[in-house]
């Protein structure tokens, strides 16, 4: 009897024991849960590359010359269409605008390219202060074109004319002042050869011409230029023409200008064809400033051209393709990686 119930205990257990096994007991491994991933982070904004001021401020020129208006134009157009408060403010023009930039006075500023090269350079005019190092482009704009205006009745015909006369050479320091030194140099002259040099802004020279009192004047600026249109619609104006021998000669010496023709109809009453000069108006900025904000800009304003051109006809001269034409600065990293997206070498 105790032999069969042992038996029996036996038989149980290793039923119970397979039941087990079949049931997956024992030391077989468990399946692997799939590890829980971590959840996506958002993107971090980029870290600014520079200073972001509140407001821009844009420094142009004297109100009858070309940079004011234009510069008010792209005011719009940053404030608008890049989101950056921005405001023009009259000046000097370039010379001026190079300081301004240096003493951080300003953000952006017109200039002529040769004055941002003697800027950055630490010549001409920059040789006292040294050259300024906080500057860097963002593109070329049109070209400035040197026009020595005299009133339509005047007897004056030539450069060499201007050898006794009362001539404004451009406001003091200017890139103007420069300009008529260079093409006075030219034909052998200087200011002391002149009978007076005033340094008067395109306005007032427009105003004594027409009252007499001024026998001519030097004009750096993009034609139509409003002081000019003024004297044309009074007095009526000639622009004294550069012949092909002393063009040559200013372009071999200076060669940061380009030979430039004023077409008859620029102004009302010019009935003629004129050769000169011209320098290329830029566009430049603070190198401190944002790489992000300067981008912006730069794209605002090439992709808003059409906006430019009802504020001033010589903004139909800038064209995306011909940016860098004549820049002699370190282009801002803003503006180069626009210009590099849009393939513009």
């Amino acid at each position: 009897m105790k032999k069969k119930s042992m038996f029996s205990m036996l038989v149980l257990t290793l039923v119970f024991a397979l039941f087990a096994v079949a049931c997956g007991g024992g030391n077989q491994a468990q399946p692997q849960q799939p590890a829980e991933q971590p959840a996506e982070q958002p993107a971090q904004p980029e870290a600014p590359k520079g200073e972001t001021p509140d407001s821009i401020i844009i420094a142009t020129g004297g109100t009858s010359g070309t940079y004011y208006p234009l510069g008010g134009g792209m005011a719009q157009i940053f404030t608008d269409k890049a989101g950056v408060n921005s405001s023009a403010q009259s000046t000097g023009a370039s010379v001026e605008n190079m300081r301004l930039i240096k003493d951080g006075q300003v953000d952006l500023a017109f200039t002529q390219g040769d004055i941002a090269d003697y800027a950055s350079k630490g010549t001409v005019m920059f040789t006292e202060g040294g050259k300024i190092e906080n500057l860097a482009a963002i593109a070329s704009l049109y070209n400035e074109t040197v026009q020595i205006i005299v009133a339509k009745d005047s007897a004056i015909k030539s450069v060499e004319d201007l050898k006794g006369k009362r001539v404004s050479v451009g406001a003091p320091g200017s890139g103007t002042e420069a300009n008529a030194q260079q093409v006075l140099e030219a034909y052998g002259l200087t200011f002391d050869d002149l009978g007076k040099a005033d340094r008067l802004a395109f306005g007032e020279s427009s105003s004594f011409i027409q009252d007499g009192t001024l026998d001519a004047a030097f004009v750096t600026a993009g034609t139509p230029t409003a002081a000019v249109n003024e004297l044309a619609a009074t007095k009526g104006v000639r622009v004294i023409n550069i012949d092909d021998t002393h063009l040559a000669q200013i372009i071999e010496k200076y060669p940061y200008y380009a030979e430039q023709t004023i077409p008859a109809g620029t102004y009302p009453g010019f009935d003629e064809e004129v050769k000169t000069v011209a320098v290329k108006a830029q566009l430049v900025v603070r190198a401190e400033l944002d790489d992000t904000l300067v981008y912006n800009m730069t794209k605002a304003l090439f992709e808003n051209l059409d906006q430019m051109k009802t504020v001033h006809a010589k903004a139909g001269e800038i064209d995306l393709a011909k940016a860098l034409e004549g820049v002699s600065l370190e282009v801002h990293p803003g503006a180069a990686k626009y210009f590099e997206e849009k393939g513009v070498k």
